[in-house]
C-alpha cells in the first residue's frame, strides 16, 4: 500500500470550504499544491491549510511530480481543458460537476479517461457517498419500491433570491453558470444512480432575476443564466409500466426551502429530505418508518457540518484508500461515462426549453 497520495487543488471556492478540510483529515492524503484564477486566493488557501505549493497556473500544478490526484473545482467552462491536461499529464482526476459545457466536450473527456484505465477519473457527485442517500439506493435496488411508478425531486433554496447578490461567473452563460448545471446535475445524477436512465424530458428553464450589480463597475448587468428550472422526465418502460417523474429547481425562495426526493412504487414509498431523513412505508396505508443512518463525519470537527462537505469527506476518504491500494474503481462513484450521460440529459433539458417540446435524451450527443 502506498504511504501518501499527493493532492493538488485547482480552485479555491468549494475546494477551500469543503475539499481541503476533507483531505486534510483523510489518512494517506497530503495536500501539496493549490492554484486559482486569482493567485492571491491560492496563496491564502496554501497558508490556511499548510500547502507547500501555491501555483499561479494549473499547468504549474500539473508539472509537480508530488501531485498524484488533481481535484478540479473551477467554473464549468474550465473543466474541459483542465481535465484533458490533467489526464494527459498522467494524473488521477476528480472533476466537479457539471462535467463540461455540453455533451460534445463531455464525450471527449470520457473517451480520454477510458483510454487510460490506470488513472482514476470520477465526477464529484458527493451525495452518492452520503450514508443515508446510499441507504435509499440500496433499498431501491433491493426491491423495496416494487415496480417504480413515479419520482419527484425538489431542490429548493433562496441563495439567488436577493437582487443584491453580485454578478459573477454564476450569471455568465459562457462560464457555465446557472442552476441547471450547478444543482440540476446533482439531481439528474441522483435519479440515474437510483432509478435508471432518463429516456425523455420536457422542461422550463428561465431567469427570474433579470440583472445583478457588477462589483467592479457598480452597474447593473444582465443575468444570463437560469435561477429556476423544472422538467418532466420519462423513463424507459419497465415491466409494462413507463415510470414518470418531475424535477423542480429553484434558488428563489424568500425563506425556507428544502430538498426532497420522493419515490413511489407498487410495493412501497420512500421519502428522503435535505436533512438526511429517510422515511419508508412498505404496503398500502402503512406507517412511515425512519430508515436514516447516522453520519460519522459529523464527529470530525474540521469538516463543515453540511451535507455537501460531509458527503465529500466520504468521497475523499474512499478515493484516497483506492489510490493507496492501486485501484481506479470505487463502488458507487460517478464515473466519466456517468458524467457524460448526465450532460446528455442537461443538454436535452436546454433543448426542450428552446424547442418547447419533449426531447429524447439520446438525441443529444
Amino acid at each position: 500500500m502506498k504511504d501518501k497520495i499527493g493532492v493538488g487543488l485547482v480552485g479555491t471556492g468549494f475546494a477551500r470550504s469543503a475539499q481541503a478540510p476533507a483531505f486534510r483529515v483523510c489518512e494517506g492524503a497530503e495536500l501539496v499544491a493549490v492554484c486559482s484564477g486569482n493567485y492571491e486566493n491560492a496563496v491564502k488557501t496554501a497558508e490556511e491549510f499548510e500547502i507547500e505549493h501555491a501555483c499561479e497556473t494549473y499547468q504549474h500544478l500539473l508539472a509537480l511530480d508530488e501531485v498524484s490526484l488533481v481535484v478540479i473545482s473551477t467554473p464549468p467552462h474550465t473543466h474541459y481543458p483542465v481535465t484533458l491536461a490533467a489526464l494527459e499529464s498522467g494524473k488521477h482526476v476528480i472533476c466537479e460537476k457539471p462535467m463540461a459545457m455540453n455533451a460534445v466536450e463531455a464525450r471527449e473527456m470520457m473517451e480520454l479517461a477510458l483510454s487510460r484505465p490506470t488513472q482514476l477519473a470520477i465526477i464529484d457527485h458527493e451525495l452518492r457517498f452520503n450514508p443515508t442517500w446510499r441507504r435509499m439506493k440500496e433499498m431501491v435496488d433491493g426491491g423495496y419500491l416494487g415496480d417504480l411508478y413515479h419520482i419527484n425531486l425538489t431542490v429548493a433554496s433562496g441563495f439567488r433570491h436577493s437582487t443584491q447578490r453580485p454578478w459573477n461567473w454564476w450569471s455568465q452563460q459562457s462560464a457555465g453558470g446557472g442552476l441547471l448545471g450547478a444543482l440540476g446535475s446533482h439531481a439528474i445524477d441522483a435519479i440515474r444512480w437510483m432509478f435508471g436512465e432518463i429516456d425523455a424530458v420536457c422542461s422550463t428553464v428561465t431567469t427570474m432575476v433579470p440583472d445583478r450589480k457588477d462589483p467592479k463597475t457598480g452597474e447593473m448587468k444582465p443575468n444570463e443564466t437560469d435561477d429556476y428550472c423544472s422538467f418532466l422526465i420519462r423513463f424507459a418502460p419497465q415491466n409494462g409500466i413507463q415510470p414518470q417523474g418531475m424535477v423542480l429547481l429553484s434558488a428563489l425562495y424568500v425563506s425556507g426551502g428544502k430538498n426532497q426526493v420522493t419515490a413511489v412504487g407498487s410495493k412501497g414509498t420512500l421519502m428522503l429530505d435535505g436533512d438526511e431523513i429517510l422515511l419508508g412505508a412498505a404496503g398500502f396505508n402503512h406507517q412511515f418508518e425512519d430508515m436514516s443512518l447516522a453520519d460519522r463525519a459529523r464527529e470530525i470537527a474540521v469538516v463543515p457540518d453540511n451535507i455537501w462537505a460531509r458527503s465529500f469527506y466520504h468521497l475523499a476518504r474512499e478515493t484516497i484508500q483506492a489510490l493507496r491500494e492501486d485501484r481506479t474503481e470505487i463502488a458507487h462513484a460517478a464515473t466519466f461515462p456517468d458524467g457524460f450521460h448526465c450532460q446528455q440529459v442537461i443538454d436535452a433539458v436546454r433543448r426542450s426549453q428552446l424547442e418547447q417540446r419533449w426531447v429524447n435524451v439520446t438525441d443529444n450527443h
